[in-house]
């Protein structure tokens, strides 16, 4: 008898993972957020919208259509939910609503790819009108097909930096400049764990060419000071320092921010998997098996949900996580000693990266007591800091309590890490000792209207 698998995410790890369910002889329901299948880096343009694959996903098309047509050849064959929201998970359950409706949906074993966002660290000003996360710059461009201004300007490290970049010169959008905080040293002594994967900086190389040709700004080493506006008018323009100590003004109607990626956790963390502190990466990560088990029994967590490693690496995941279920549930496979011994490949250019772009801790240290750290809430920095001074606060969700932040509509996801930050430059302790945010559900505001579905 076939096992009620479950497969939350329908980007490059919940793809590969449902069809490898697919190929078994059973029938996965798949569960996605998105209106269409491919995640955020392979999202589909909406209907009626006909841009072509170069175009729309530069050195990602031909990953992206084998992706797409994947999908589309196991879709007679799949349950989909697409525009549907997972914003509970109990034993055995996964609760979802889709178009106000709620329902519940049992499970033998549940595989999560609930895929990576922005990570990002607060500049003065970064609450204006105006200011996005790389992703939603991303989102704007690849769903709606419009930039987010006229005069954009891209701050932060990380692939996501020039790859975004990229894609909005091909699309003819008007890039001021890209603001790198990662300087060349650092990606010089990543090199060797990023010649892990060639094809990687192969394709890298390439974003700068499109960039070099179309006398793109760049500049790397930068410190950001400042993004400027006002509240009735939103973004004109941001200062940041040089490498050279000079400080520089751009001009701009908007600024998306991003340094690098985290895994979106919230679902695994509320189907009780146990999390570790990763050093390297100043942030909390799910525990999982080399196969994608989490400590929770029949509960799988694949692709960049569980750890950044980029989209190649997703799919080897998904499929990876997918095969291990089908193990634990008796059924013979093969193919999983390649793909562990792929993803190890993946996890040393992913360290390479880490290392190449580092995320810039110590810069909340230097933020003005001024600066917003919770947009959501409207919370200073100023606010968090004196909180924590006066009442004791040390844990992160203590000081939620008593400041607010990430008690808004992102719970955390755009200020929870840098306000950790914040928390353990000020009484000078450890940041695995500030702890992590614990998600409740919902993890995503409902629809006040919500019924059950009969």
């Amino acid at each position: 008898m076939a096992a009620r698998v479950i497969v939350i995410g329908a980007g490059p790890a919940g793809v590969r993972a449902a069809q490898a369910i697919v190929e078994a002889g059973w029938r996965p329901l798949v569960i996605d957020e998105g209106h269409r299948d491919g995640g955020q880096i392979y999202r589909r343009q909406s209907e009626g919208l006909s841009r072509s694959y170069a175009t729309l996903y530069g050195t990602e098309a031909k990953r992206a259509a084998a992706l797409h047509h994947a999908f589309d050849a196991i879709k007679p064959h799949i349950d989909y939910l697409p525009q549907t929201l997972v914003w509970n998970i109990s034993p055995g359950e996964v609760h979802v609503v889709t178009s106000e409706r709620y329902r519940a949906h049992a499970f033998d074993a549940l595989i999560i790819c609930s895929g990576a966002t922005d990570r990002l660290m607060p500049v003065k000003g970064w609450h204006l009108a105006g200011t996005y996360s790389l992703g939603g710059a991303q989102i704007a461009l690849k769903a709606h097909a419009c930039a987010i201004g006229s005069r954009v300007v891209l701050l932060g490290s990380g692939p996501l930096l020039y790859l975004l970049a990229a894609q909005y010169v091909k699309a003819g959008a008007g890039l001021a400049a890209v603001l790198d905080t990662s300087t060349v040293r650092t990606r010089m002594r990543a090199l060797p764990a990023l010649l892990s994967v060639p094809s990687a900086l192969i394709k890298g190389a390439a974003l700068l060419r499109i960039l070099h040709r179309a006398d793109v700004l760049v500049h790397r080493g930068v410190r950001p000071i400042e993004i400027h506006g006002t509240p009735d008018d939103g973004v004109s323009g941001v200062t940041v320092r040089l490498a050279n100590g000079q400080p520089l003004d751009l001009s701009c109607d908007a600024i998306a921010l991003g340094h690098h990626l985290r895994p979106e956790t919230q679902l695994a963390d509320l189907s009780g998997c146990a999390f570790k502190f990763d050093e390297a990466g100043c942030q909390w990560l799910p525990k999982v098996d080399r196969d994608g088990r989490s400590s929770v029994s029949n509960v799988y967590l694949a692709g960049d949900g569980a750890h950044v490693r980029g989209a190649d690496a997703a799919e080897r995941a998904g499929r990876l996580a997918a095969l291990a279920v089908l193990l634990d549930q008796g059924r013979e496979v093969d193919g999983m000693a390649m793909l562990r011994k792929q993803l190890a490949r993946y996890s040393r250019f992913a360290a390479g990266l880490r290392r190449a772009f580092p995320w810039p801790a110590e810069a909340a240290a230097a933020l003005s007591d001024d600066t917003v750290i919770c947009r959501c809430e409207a919370v200073t920095v100023g606010q968090l800091r004196r909180i924590v001074q006066v009442t004791g606060a040390s844990e992160a969700n203590r000081a939620k309590a008593f400041s607010r932040v990430g008690m808004g509509r992102c719970q955390g996801r755009y200020c929870a890490h840098a306000a950790a930050e914040v928390i353990a430059a000020t009484i000078s302790i450890p940041l695995s000792e500030v702890g992590r945010l614990r998600p409740q559900a919902p993890v995503k505001p409902l629809p006040m209207a919500i019924v059950e579905d009969s």
